[in-house]
């Protein structure tokens, strides 16, 4: 946590405990990084920023519906691994690994030529300004507003990491193949609620798949509508064809809207991890919440997407703000 290197000395009055003591700790914390980030950081120093990066995605998503939905997961893959700090965006070189060739991420994540393209915009009219971070939180946001999807008021603020971590970025990811439980699970590990955790799956109503990641459920799995399986295995083959791509909601795929709940409904979730929101669990009633209320989804999905960009932002003298997304300076 960017405030972390702060020092705050708390005395322990007698009855109170140690982990009373730590949550204390911990929220002056969040507090204290939230704190330096602003809606107005860059009123003085870019002020067309926020401008420049919805132009740049609204064209964009005009030429590629499909980008909108590739910036979205681009974002969610960087907040979840360290925070939201674009450590995602580093290349490797020969004395530096990157997290693009983790499991999750490689030959998988798009969107990286936009944010380069924007980044490039607002180095011409404020050189050293704007961080990457910034960039691709917002650039998140603006992609599903493109597609019809809510918008969210964004603080801005944060700077780049110099360090990246393989590691985390395959471990930290969930999976398309987890279950209802280890969903839950993972996300309650970057301190979100099952409720925005399904909240945030919604965001699956835009976007692609790849064959490898769902052949297992249309050939393997019960709980999967005939019709839609056999409609899917046309371009999923039992071998072959790993990186043929099937929409995630096949009603309005370039929609941002509730039909990928209403597809769950109908046993048409196209990854194991999808249809497992609804398969009898705690998440059933959400589900049908969402897909009969689409204010309600587009209301719970903004504010989960706010949480989720303010996950340990670097802020202050910590990271830097870097020339080129795809390297340190």
């Amino acid at each position: 946590m960017a405030a972390s290197h702060a020092l705050l000395w708390i005395s322990k009055p007698s009855g109170i405990s140690s982990l009373a003591i730590s949550f204390v700790t911990f929220i002056l914390l969040v507090g204290m990084t939230s704190a330096q980030l602003s809606a107005n950081f860059y009123a003085s120093s870019c002020p067309n920023v926020l401008t420049t990066i919805r132009t740049a995605v609204n064209s964009a998503v005009s030429k590629e519906a499909r980008m909108g939905a590739s910036l979205l997961r681009l974002h969610f893959h960087d907040c979840f691994v360290n925070g939201c700090d674009a450590s995602v965006l580093l290349d490797d070189t020969a004395n530096f690994t990157g997290e693009k060739t983790a499991g999750p991420n490689n030959n998988s994540l798009r969107g990286f030529e936009v944010i380069d393209s924007i980044k490039s915009q607002l180095e011409t009219s404020c050189p050293g300004v704007v961080s990457c971070a910034d960039i691709l939180t917002v650039a998140a946001r603006d992609g599903v507003a493109a597609l019809g999807g809510p918008s969210w008021n964004i603080l801005l603020g944060r700077r780049d990491s110099t360090t990246a971590s393989l590691s985390a970025a395959n471990s930290n990811i969930p999976g398309p193949g987890l279950n209802l439980n280890a969903l839950i699970s993972a996300f309650a590990n970057k301190g979100f609620t099952a409720t925005e955790m399904v909240a945030l799956s919604g965001g699956h109503t835009i976007g692609q798949a790849r064959c490898l990641l769902f052949r297992n459920r249309i050939y393997n799995e019960a709980n999967i509508n005939a019709s839609f399986a056999a409609a899917v295995k046309a371009n999923c083959p039992r071998s072959g064809g790993d990186n043929n791509l099937s929409p995630l909601d096949t009603t309005s795929p370039i929609s941002f809207d509730n039909a990928y709940f209403r597809n769950l409904q109908t046993q048409k979730g196209l990854l194991h991890s999808d249809q497992q929101l609804f398969s009898g669990g705690s998440t059933n009633a959400q589900v049908n919440t969402y897909s009969s209320n689409s204010a309600t989804f587009f209301t719970d999905f903004a504010n989960a997407m706010v949480k989720m960009d303010n996950l340990s932002p670097l802020t202050g003298t910590n990271g830097q703000i870097r020339t080129n997304c795809r390297k340190t300076n």
